[in-house]
This record gives structure tokens, C-alpha cells and sequence, in this order.
């Protein structure tokens, strides 16, 4: 179970990343084709972004490939907490706008204990503390 800032703003979420969704047409060609075919299936990606509605739009497409996505934000003031609270219904997500320091590297803790066999990160702090666990 992740910790996001308020999950009732998940249906503002929604319509946040169907926005993005509508505009990201390469991305949706992608997502379509692999939704059949599964192939992160039984696989853990470890995702470090910034918690936007574009990022929203790659992780439902991981999820929809059959990704066992765990998500921290690569930078909590851009972390947006309606997209967090969305994504938290089909990922597990830790994420939420003004983390301190320290719950910042809590939030990347929980992703590595997770196993994650892919890390995706923007920074490098999730492949830092996977490197040092």
C-alpha cells in the first residue's frame, strides 16, 4: 500500500490524464499494441518521475503492458496530487506535493523494497538507493 496526499481526488485525476491521454498519440500507439501481449507481465518496474499528468499517461501504459508499477515522485514540488491519488488505483504510489527531505528518500525506500527488476528515473535517486541497498 502506497501513501498519497488524499485519494478523493482521484475523479479530478482522472480527468487530468485523460487530458494527457488525448495528446499523446505515440504513446497511446504503444500502450494498444502491447495490451494484448502483456509483456511486463510478472514484472516490477521501479518508477521515480515527476507525478504529472504526462507521467500518469506512461505509467497506465506500463500497467496496461501488465507492469507491476511502484511509483515515488522525483520531485515533490512538482508532484501533482489529484494525477498521485489517481495513479493510485492501479499502482502502488508514494508520492505527494511538499515531502520533506527525509520523506522523500522514504518514498524511493519503498519503491527498492519492492524488488523492482526496470527502474525508471529521472535523477538517478532511485538508481542511487538501489545501487546502496
Amino acid at each position: 500500500m502506497g501513501k498519497i496526499a488524499d485519494s478523493s481526488l482521484a475523479e479530478e485525476g482522472e480527468k487530468n490524464f485523460l487530458w494527457a491521454k488525448n495528446h499523446m498519440i505515440a504513446l497511446n500507439t504503444l500502450s494498444e499494441k502491447y495490451v494484448r501481449s502483456k509483456p511486463f507481465k510478472g514484472v516490477t518496474v521501479g518508477v521515480c518521475l515527476h507525478v504529472t499528468k504526462e507521467t500518469s499517461v506512461l505509467v497506465d501504459s506500463l500497467v496496461k503492458a501488465g507492469a507491476d508499477v511502484k511509483l515515488a515522485a522525483a520531485n515533490p514540488l512538482s508532484t501533482q496530487d489529484d494525477i498521485a491519488a489517481y495513479l493510485a488505483k492501479e499502482a502502488e504510489v508514494w508520492a505527494w506535493k511538499g515531502e520533506t527531505a527525509k520523506e522523500y528518500d522514504w518514498c524511493i525506500k519503498q519503491v527498492i523494497a519492492a524488488k523492482p527488476q526496470i527502474l525508471i528515473d529521472d535523477g538517478a535517486d532511485l538508481h542511487v538507493a538501489a545501487m546502496n541497498a
